[in-house]
């Protein structure tokens, strides 16, 4: 990979792991337009490459803010797209509200699903191109406390898988590189608090994105980050009813943080 001749988009550009992304990128010479909902953190990123990097503020939930992503890709002539954009709400399912399943869902599967097929066209117009889709170790072993974000990530995994298969006989390779537990402001106190409990490796979001760039680099079609992360995917696959054993015997210490406090605690 070269990446001083690619032309990426990265979406959630101004969360954790997307920060991380573009300021690696940016060093080693890559063209980006970095896409997010928080302009001062992107204004901040423009900074480190400021011939390269052109930022823009969208909520790609809203299908205005799609079409001007859309329009400056192509004016961009972008050969890559990056689907960092990502929202996780942790809490069990009949304590959490229709707004927040419904803005995971908007967001980590329709957005990405429709910007994705928006920008389909010009990347077909290149000779090599690439999606790059991140999921989540939670796209492959269902968790108890992350119901809704899992069904996400599992379509996530599922619509990167079959658009793979759709595209094989174009320039476009789809991978889907899947981050464990990582240390973002998507994750809340109880969450925080939960891995903490359950002894959980949680990574730095440069970590991720280093792991990103090195997917990107070998071609991984569908790779977990993380050991034993990587292990337990395979074996959720496998022998689910292993997984379901021992999540059970966790199943107590994650109600007690995944449960939403009583007012009068």
């Amino acid at each position: 990979m070269r990446w001083s001749d690619r032309r990426i988009l990265i979406t959630g550009a101004s969360g954790g792991i997307g920060r991380e992304l573009v300021a690696l990128l940016a060093q080693r010479g890559a063209r980006l337009l970095i896409v997010g909902r928080n302009p001062g953190v992107l204004t901040e990123l423009t900074t480190l490459a400021p011939e390269r990097i052109r930022a823009l503020s969208a909520d790609l939930t809203k299908p205005e803010d799609r079409r001007r992503v859309v329009e400056t890709a192509e004016e961009t002539r972008i050969d890559m797209l990056v689907n960092a954009a990502g929202v996780n709400h942790f809490g069990l399912f009949d304590e959490q509200s229709p707004a927040a399943v419904s803005s995971m869902v908007e967001l980590n599967v329709t957005a990405t699903l429709l910007l994705t097929q928006a920008l389909l066209p010009r990347l077909l117009h290149e000779n090599s191109a690439w999606i790059v889709n991140l999921g989540s170790a939670f796209g492959a072993i269902g968790h108890p406390g992350y119901t809704a974000y899992c069904t996400t990530k599992f379509a996530l995994r599922g619509f990167s898988q079959a658009l793979r298969r759709e595209l094989a006989d174009t320039p476009v390779q789809v991978l889907h590189i899947s981050p464990r537990a990582t240390r973002t402001g998507m994750n809340s106190d109880r969450a925080d608090a939960l891995n903490a409990a359950l002894g959980n490796h949680v990574d730095e979001p440069a970590q991720v994105a280093a792991g990103v760039i090195r997917g990107i680099e070998t071609q991984a079609r569908d790779r977990q980050l993380g050991w034993p992360e990587c292990l337990l995917v395979r074996l959720n696959g496998i022998l689910p009813g292993i997984v379901d054993r021992a999540l059970k015997k966790r199943l107590s210490t994650i109600q007690q943080h995944a449960r939403r406090p009583s007012p009068s605690s």
